[in-house]
């Protein structure tokens, strides 16, 4: 009967034994889980701060050449200016000579100024010639004039393009001096047709398709980025 008590004792020290070693098993699992998923946060804000200081240091990279290039570009500008050509040919003569260049290829379609370029500039004060017709194609591709236009696919006011057509009427001598004007012109004009028809009176008239060019203005700025 005596070794009942201490049978009892024993059962007793094994379950608070077992139950101390499932509380420490508990525990560690615990912190094994929340070393576990510390380190995963960890790691993912290491790549995450990777990922930023890559995109920072394509931004430096990017401004560094940027800052470097600036000089080449003062330098052909100063060139610019110094061309006598370009001087020549100055709408304004306050105008610098650079000034010619942005002329050429504007920064907007400007379709009412390029018709009045045509009609007052190009094709004026030519000796026997007379403007039968005159239109522009403004720059959401409708008609900035009266008369519409029969251009080949796609040419039309879009993809930085102004079509544009006129028909005049001259002997060969003016109408020589027309297709003359057009190619002394600044602005950068394709022929897309031409046609000449001739009449009992020796009167030539002259149809053409054509179309002048611009380029939008870049615009550089600062943006931010989201980095995920």
């Amino acid at each position: 009967m005596q070794n009942k008590p201490t049978a009892i004792r024993k059962r007793t020290q094994i379950a608070n034994t077992n139950r101390l070693m499932f509380i420490w098993v508990a525990g560690i699992s615990a912190i094994f889980g929340f070393a576990l998923v510390a380190s995963l946060f960890l790691v993912q804000m290491l790549g995450f701060n990777e990922r930023v200081l890559q995109e920072k240091a394509k931004t430096v990279s990017t401004l560094k050449t940027n800052n470097n290039n600036i000089k080449d570009l003062e330098s052909q500008i100063r060139a610019l200016d110094a061309n006598q050509s370009l001087s020549d040919i100055k709408a304004n003569p306050d105008n610098k000579a650079v000034q010619v260049v942005l002329d050429a290829l504007p920064s907007e379609a400007n379709s009412l100024a390029l018709g009045a370029s045509i009609q007052k500039v190009l094709l004026a004060n030519i000796k026997g010639l007379e403007l039968d017709s005159l239109e522009v194609s403004s720059a959401d591709g409708s008609n900035a004039s009266d008369l519409s236009v029969s251009t080949d696919e796609g040419d039309t006011a879009s993809d930085n393009k102004i079509a544009f057509s006129f028909s005049v009427i001259g002997d060969e001598t003016a109408l020589t001096q027309a297709l003359i004007n057009l190619e002394k012109s600044i602005r950068t004009i394709d022929i897309v047709s031409l046609t000449v028809t001739g009449d009992e009176k020796d009167q030539l008239t002259m149809m053409v398709q054509a179309r002048a060019y611009y380029e939008p203005a870049k615009v550089v700025e600062l943006k931010d980025k989201t980095v995920k």
